[in-house]
C-alpha cells in the first residue's frame, strides 16, 4: 500500500507514470501532516514547566490528533483506490442499448463514489482548525511556526482535495448533485479563509 512506502519511494512513485498516488493521495498526506505537526506541538508543551497548567489539555489535544493523523494516513490509499469503480464500470459491455444504458449508470454512480472520497476529507480536515487556534493560543510558544505550517497544509489539503472533486463532477449528468457539491465546497472555504486569517493573526503576534 502506498501509505507504507518510505519518503523516498512514495515521492518515486509519485513522480512516475502511475496515476497514483496523484492529487488526492497528496492532499491525504497535506492533511495527516498537519494533523502531525498540530499533535507535535502538543507534545512540546507537555510537561514543560512554563505550560504545566495546560499540560493535562495537551495530552488530550495530542491524543485526539495522532486518531486524524491516523485517520488521514489511510486516506492515502483509500483516494487512490476511490476511482477504481469508475474503471471497472467502464470495462462493462456496450454492444446492445440495454448494455449502454447500465454501463452509464454504472459509470455516474462510480463518479459519485469517487468524489465522495475527496469530498469527505477537504470537509474534514478542516475540523484541525480549532486544535490548531488553541495550540496557537497555549502551545509551547517556541513551535508556534509549526502551528503555521500546519495551517497551510489544511488549506493544501482542502484545495488539493476539492480539485479532485471538481475534474469528476465535470463527468456528472446530475446537475442538482453538481450544484449541491460545488455550494458545500463553497462554504468550506469560506472556513478555510476565515479560522486561516484568524489562527495566522494570532501566530504573527506570538512571533512579533
Amino acid at each position: 500500500m502506498l501509505k507504507d512506502l518510505n519518503i523516498v519511494e512514495f515521492a518515486n512513485e509519485t513522480a512516475s507514470d502511475s496515476p497514483a498516488p496523484g492529487g488526492g493521495s497528496i492532499a491525504a498526506l497535506n492533511a495527516a501532516m498537519a494533523a502531525s505537526l498540530l499533535a507535535m506541538v502538543a507534545n512540546l508543551t507537555i510537561g514543560k514547566k512554563r505550560y504545566l497548567d495546560v499540560s493535562d489539555r495537551m495530552e488530550e489535544l495530542q491524543k485526539e490528533l495522532v486518531k486524524y493523523k491516523d485517520d488521514f494516513v489511510e486516506g492515502i490509499d483509500k483516494d487512490a483506490n476511490s476511482f477504481n469503480g469508475v474503471m471497472d464500470a467502464m470495462k462493462l459491455p456496450k454492444e446492445t442499448e440495454e448494455e449502454k444504458a447500465a454501463r452509464s449508470e454504472k459509470i455516474q454512480e462510480g463518479y459519485k463514489n469517487a468524489i465522495e472520497v475527496p469530498l469527505g476529507l477537504g470537509t474534514r480536515v478542516t475540523e484541525l482548525y480549532d486544535y490548531a487556534r488553541e495550540l496557537a493560543e497555549k502551545g509551547n510558544s517556541n513551535a508556534i511556526t509549526d502551528v503555521a505550517v500546519a495551517v497551510i497544509n489544511i488549506r493544501a489539503a482542502v484545495e488539493g482535495a476539492f480539485l479532485n472533486v471538481i475534474i469528476n463532477l465535470n463527468s456528472l449528468k446530475d446537475e442538482s448533485y453538481r450544484h449541491e457539491l460545488e455550494d458545500k465546497m463553497a462554504e468550506v472555504r469560506k472556513i478555510v479563509d476565515k479560522n486561516e486569517e484568524q489562527i495566522m493573526k494570532i501566530v504573527e503576534e506570538k512571533l512579533a
